[in-house]
């Protein structure tokens, strides 16, 4: 639904669910001339968090870590932006979906 949702939006998706090791990226997509690195973070509407503040300081180190190993043989990726997707549920519905970019630096 995340990459479905970006595609409507105008972007490029390059890899889902790519790792590093054990570090993972949910999306990585291109627009504009710039790579975005996509977190996606889902909860229902009864959790005491929004998604995206449950990217807490550890996720944001190895999904940096997991870009740099994505850009190191790939120097066309010069502008690289961190997002998240926040997909907020309630029951079986999608209730709200806010792209956060640049959500992280």
């Amino acid at each position: 639904m995340a990459a479905e949702f970006l595609l409507n939006k105008g972007y490029i998706i390059l890899e889902r669910n790519w790792r590093a090791g054990k570090k993972e990226v949910d999306i990585i997509a291109f627009k504009d001339n710039v790579l975005a690195i996509i977190e996606i973070k889902t909860r229902s509407s009864n959790d005491l968090l929004f998604p995206e503040e449950a990217v807490n300081r550890k996720k944001k180190d190895n999904l940096k870590a997991a870009a740099a190993v994505f850009v190191s043989d790939k120097p066309q990726y010069i502008n690289i932006r961190y997002d998240i997707i926040s997909v907020l549920m309630d029951n079986d519905n999608v209730k709200e979906v806010i792209h956060f970019e640049e959500a992280f630096y």
